[in-house]
């Protein structure tokens, strides 16, 4: 073994020191920015929260506890709220709809805000029960905040976060769903105590401290998102994009029992009172609080086709599950599972949707508008069919469980068919 000399080693050890402490800096600066960039991120994702829990998990969601008082309170008949309820329902189609172009319009970070806003104003605006139709129209705003959040939000969000971590990223966006329906759930029955009209106040503050919280967290308005995309306009959608967009709006019908008629139906339906249907309400909250970080996660682990396929198949079991029992565990089971697949589905169809479209950004963009649309058009027909069902059956809240439950099992149908065809072909194709 040949040895170099001593004072060659120390002028060796002296260029590696120098060249060590030349490339420090640069790898301290990456590791720097990159921690950096991982807090904007987040700090992205809880801005997305603040969002999805104003527009949708107190806008929407808080409506339900609140309908055995607002018949108690002989604001509405029993028929008249379910009708006020769908009219969300509806106004949320309006801004699944309505969201790309705004969008362009005024651009997505601003129209975020807008809508966080007018979610706000909402509350206070149903305070009083001057007509059905102003009641109706306040609703119908905030459905419309909904889905246009719904639509944006993620859009926004999703492209300052790395590939390896949007699973996750989305999930913590769509939380803010769970913890609006758990707040609606716990903080309604306290709000109700001090009367019907303080809870609409309550719940406007809230939103007003969400929003004003929020408002300086979300990223700088880019070019691409204020800017129209003709190519996505002109792209042509494969079978499983436009098989995926039909089985998210069967998953929006299986949703609508639990979401709409839960809390009336062990409070009124099982004769249990409000104070057990908010109960309910509350693990519902609590599973769409972890549901979503739950199915983010698998999805980044496991791949999101097989994530939602598992999902379709636990889901439908949960919504089934009362029309065989309805002994607490039974309901208790039922609430957290459908509630956590309330806003836990959808960082797995965002996740699928980035799977199917995987070099567009633009044309991922308006296949999630469009599945949002689907969804919102599929759950407005529910809730206003359900409704119809309920008044005609007199009151038989198992069918629309029944009814829910099949909708979820034909989701599962389509996409194992596809699958099946899928493979078929590729066979022929390789013979």
């Amino acid at each position: 073994m040949i040895r170099a000399p001593l004072c060659a080693q120390e002028d060796d050890m002296t260029e590696l020191n120098a060249n060590t402490g030349h490339h420090a800096r640069p790898h301290q600066r990456s590791g720097s920015e990159s921690q950096s960039t991982s807090r904007q991120a987040w700090r992205y994702a809880v801005a997305g929260l603040s969002a999805s829990l104003v527009g949708l998990g107190l806008a929407r969601f808080s409506y339900t506890p609140l309908i055995p008082a607002l018949i108690a309170a002989k604001w509405f008949s029993a028929s008249d709220v379910v009708y006020l309820g769908a009219a969300n329902l509806a106004g949320y189609l309006a801004g699944a709809l309505a969201a790309r172009a705004l969008a362009n319009r005024v651009g997505a970070v601003r129209a975020l805000r807008a809508m966080m806003l007018l979610a706000t104003l909402s509350f206070f605006a149903s305070s009083y029960p001057v007509s059905f139709t102003w009641f109706f129209a306040w609703r119908f705003l905030s459905g419309l905040t909904g889905g246009i959040i719904m639509v944006l939000a993620a859009s926004v969000i999703l492209p300052h976060v790395s590939a390896a971590r949007r699973g996750i990223v989305g999930g913590v966006i769509f939380a803010g769903v769970g913890l609006g329906v758990a707040a609606s759930g716990t903080l309604v029955p306290l709000l109700l105590q001090q009367g019907l009209q303080q809870s609409w106040y309550g719940l406007g503050v809230l939103s007003a401290v969400l929003t004003l919280a929020s408002w300086w967290n979300w990223p700088a308005e880019a070019r691409s998102d204020a800017a129209p995309s003709h190519h996505a306009k002109s792209h042509q959608a494969s079978p499983a994009v436009r098989a995926l967009l039909v089985q998210y709006g069967l998953n929006a019908v299986a949703l609508v029992p639990h979401m709409v008629f839960i809390v009336d139906f062990v409070a009124r339906g099982l004769g249990q009172g409000i104070a057990a249907g908010s109960r309910y309400w509350v693990l519902y909250g609590l599973g769409a609080i972890v549901g979503p970080l739950v199915t983010g996660h698998l999805g980044d682990r496991s791949g999101f086709g097989p994530a939602l396929r598992a999902a379709f198949l636990i889901e439908a079991a949960a919504v089934l599950l009362p029309t065989v029992s309805t002994a607490p565990v039974s309901l208790i089971v039922s609430s957290v599972v459908v509630g956590g697949f309330t806003p836990g589905i959808v960082p797995l169809v965002l996740g699928r949707i980035h799977e199917l479209v995987p070099h567009s950004t633009e044309q991922q963009r308006a296949t999630w508008s469009h599945a949002t649309t689907s969804f919102a058009m599929f759950q407005a027909a529910a809730a206003y069919g359900f409704s119809w069902i309920y008044a005609q059956t007199g009151g038989d809240y198992l069918v629309l469980f029944g009814l829910g439950g099949a909708a979820v099992v034909l989701a599962l149908a389509i996409d194992l068919g596809l699958a099946l065809t899928t493979r078929k072909a590729l066979k022929r194709a390789a013979a």
